[in-house]
């Protein structure tokens, strides 16, 4: 099936506003992130629970689910906004059915879990209204570019494994997508660009999650690796360890496939927006760069 991005968005259209996963746990950062979206003068809405708690999640699942369920099905949102990530996405995907919506759905980290289970090409790996604000200029113009113009600039990276490859890409944090692994949410793989970022898994977590993935087979499927920022993954103080560069390199330097590595997305930093199920070309030069592209209009 040919790639099909939703309509592109124009300012003045409806945005909703839901919170699938954790609970909100400070309002400055969310306020200022509802702030970039009404300054580019979008009309944004907030699901009437996205505030609410329930232990460690942002309300019980029925009110998470009902929440995704209004942003899918209502015709006049044109975006679905994930307010912050955290966990509780996978939680919603038990015994769910994805109607036949194709929307702007934009999130990462924990929104992993709905962006591989929905599959669908309005999925946007990009910044949450609660990390928005953080964003650079050019971190913005990127994602508006590709949300209002279906134009994507390339990625420059480190070339770790040489080799040039094309497929499409599936952005994901590592954790997230690694417990999809099975299960009935579990994306196609043949053939994909895996775009692989983490925050605060130790090294051995790491390698136990690669390891899994080697296990499985998963790895045999694809076509080339692109990674993004783990941040917070040091190795604990005065135990011996590999650090998580090392984890990274070790268990994924084998596999025959191009790598290309340190692209500016994930946690603590630049984020900048992967739209999910692209064509993507992968290119992993011999002398060190590499380069992440996109080579369709749409």
């Amino acid at each position: 099936m040919a790639y099909a991005p939703p309509a592109p968005l124009t300012p003045g259209d409806v945005l909703y506003a839901i919170a699938p996963s954790g609970a909100l746990r400070e309002t400055a950062k969310f306020k200022a992130g509802v702030q970039v979206w009404c300054d580019r003068g979008y009309k944004l809405e907030l699901s009437p629970t996205y505030d609410q708690r329930w232990g460690y999640l942002a309300g019980t699942d029925n009110q998470r689910r009902q929440q995704l369920f209004e942003a899918l099905n209502n015709p006049d949102y044109k975006a679905i906004l994930c307010v912050r990530g955290g966990y509780g996405g996978t939680r919603l995907l038990e015994n769910w059915q994805w109607p036949a919506v194709n929307k702007w759905l934009l999130g990462f980290s924990d929104i992993t879990s709905l962006l591989w289970s929905a599959g669908h090409s309005g999925g946007v790996h990009g910044p949450l209204l609660t990390t928005i604000s953080q964003e650079s200029d050019w971190s913005l113009q990127r994602l508006f570019n590709w949300l209002e113009h279906h134009t994507l600039e390339p990625l420059d990276g480190e070339g770790w494994v040489s080799g040039t490859a094309t497929g499409r890409l599936l952005p994901a944090n590592l954790t997230v997508a690694t417990c999809l692994l099975g299960t009935a949410h579990e994306p196609d793989l043949t053939n994909a660009i895996l775009a692989f970022e983490d925050v605060t898994e130790a090294p051995y977590r790491l390698d136990r999650m690669l390891t899994h993935w080697r296990m499985l087979g998963k790895f045999d499927q694809i076509a080339g690796i692109a990674l993004g920022r783990f941040s917070q993954c040091d190795p604990p103080t005065n135990i011996p360890s590999f650090s998580a560069i090392e984890v990274l390199q070790e268990r994924l330097g084998d596999l025959g496939i191009p790598i290309v590595a340190n692209l500016p997305f994930g946690h603590d930093g630049v984020n900048a927006a992967l739209p999910f199920g692209i064509p993507t070309k992968i290119e992993a030069r011999a002398d060190g760069s590499g380069l992440l592209s996109f080579p369709n209009n749409f």
